[in-house]
C-alpha cells in the first residue's frame, strides 16, 4: 500500500493495491459506461500526482469498472446541460416578439384636445458576448482538460491501460497517455468526436499518429469515426497485446497485473529513468535524445541498484531495491 500522505478520494475512482508496489486505478461509473463528467477529469491529476510521488508505488494498472466499457468517452448528455458545454454555449437567438406596433391609447386633455401616448419601449436586448473573450474562456477550459489527461503521461511510474468493451472518444485520449495498452479481443474502439461536431481536442490527434507511426490509418479512423476492433488496433500498433478467453475483462486485468508485477520488480531508478527518456526523446531528434540520456545517466549510473542487479544476475536470488 502507498505511504506518506493520505491518497486522494473520489467516488468516480477506486484505488487499490493488488500486489506490493502495484497500484490499480479503476474508473468507477459503470452505470454510465464509465463516461466522464467534469469532476472525473479534474480528479485525475490528484490521483496520478499522488501515485507518481509515492515511494511505495512502482507500476500502475488503469481499468474501467463493470463489464461493458473501459469508458464510452464524455457524458455528452450531462455536459450539455450542466457542464462546460452548457456554460460556453453560444447565445441563442432571442425569442421572437409580436412585430405589430403597440396600441395607442387616446386621452383627453382638460380642454378636450385628444393626444396619443405610445406603450413603454421594450427592454434592451442582452449584449452578445464578445467572440474573442469567449474564445479565451474556452481555450482555458480546453487547456485545463488537456492537462488533466497529460497528468498520466507525466506520472513517473509506468501505467498499463486495460481496455475492454467500449473504448470511445476520451477512452482513446486517456489510454494514449498510458505507457502500455492491452485489450480484450471483444473491445470496440472509435475516435468518436467528429460525430458530435468537434475535432478531438485532448490528445488523440496529437498522440495517436506518434503511437502508431501510420498517419494514413489515423486519418481514416479520426475522419470517419468508424469502429475498429482489437485485432486492427494491434495490427496498427495502437495496442501491444490482445487477450481472449471467456473471462473477458478479468483476463486482461490479470495480464496487466502480471506485467505491473514484472516492472515493479525492477530497479525503480532504471524504470523511471527509462520512461522519462523514452517520453522525452519521442518528440525530439535522436541527437537530442542521446545528449539528454548522457546527462541523465551521468547522475543515475551512480545508483547502488546496478550493483544489486549484477550480483543477483550471477545467482538465484531476486534483487531487492530500496524505495525512491
Amino acid at each position: 500500500m502507498a505511504d506518506g500522505n493520505a491518497p486522494p478520494t473520489s467516488q468516480y475512482f477506486n484505488l487499490t493495491y493488488p500486489l506490493p508496489y502495484v497500484a490499480h486505478v479503476e474508473i468507477n461509473r459503470p452505470e454510465k459506461l464509465n463516461a466522464f463528467i467534469e469532476p472525473m477529469w479534474l480528479a485525475l491529476p490528484q490521483i496520478f500526482s499522488y501515485l507518481s510521488s509515492s515511494p511505495s508505488v512502482r507500476a500502475i494498472v488503469l481499468s474501467g469498472a463493470g463489464l461493458k466499457a473501459f469508458t464510452a468517452g464524455l457524458d455528452i448528455a450531462h455536459l450539455s446541460t450542466s457542464g462546460p458545454l452548457a456554460q460556453n454555449r453560444p447565445p441563442s437567438s432571442p425569442t421572437p416578439t409580436n412585430s405589430n406596433k403597440p396600441p395607442s391609447f387616446l386621452y383627453s386633455q382638460p380642454t378636450g384636445t385628444p393626444y396619443t401616448t405610445q406603450a413603454p419601449p421594450p427592454p434592451a436586448p442582452t449584449p452578445t458576448p464578445d467572440p474573442a473573450r469567449l474564445a479565451f474562456q474556452l481555450q482555458s477550459r480546453i487547456t485545463t482538460f488537456q492537462n488533466c489527461l497529460t497528468s498520466l503521461e507525466k506520472c513517473a511510474k509506468p501505467i498499463i491501460a486495460v481496455l475492454h468493451g467500449y473504448c470511445y472518444g476520451l477512452g482513446i485520449d486517456l489510454s494514449l497517455c498510458a505507457d502500455v495498452r492491452i485489450a480484450h479481443s471483444s473491445t470496440r474502439f472509435s475516435v468518436k468526436e467528429i460525430d458530435i461536431g468537434l475535432a478531438a481536442d485532448v490528445g488523440t490527434l496529437s498522440r495517436l499518429g506518434k503511437a502508431t507511426g501510420n498517419l494514413s490509418w489515423v486519418k481514416d479512423v479520426c475522419l470517419t469515426a468508424r469502429e475498429f476492433g482489437a485485432e486492427e488496433a494491434l495490427a496498427r500498433g495502437f495496442i501491444s497485446d490482445v487477450v481472449g478467453g471467456e473471462g473477458g475483462k478479468e483476463n486482461v486485468v490479470e495480464r496487466a497485473v502480471e506485467w505491473a508485477k514484472l516492472v515493479a520488480g525492477k530497479s525503480p531508478v532504471a524504470v523511471q529513468g527509462t520512461k522519462e527518456l523514452l517520453n522525452w526523446s519521442r518528440d525530439r531528434s535522436v541527437e537530442d535524445g542521446l545528449r539528454y540520456t548522457a546527462v541523465w545517466n551521468g547522475g543515475m549510473l551512480q545508483t547502488g541498484d546496478m550493483a544489486a542487479a549484477m550480483r543477483a544476475s550471477g545467482g538465484r536470488k531476486k534483487p531487492r531495491f530500496e524505495k525512491l
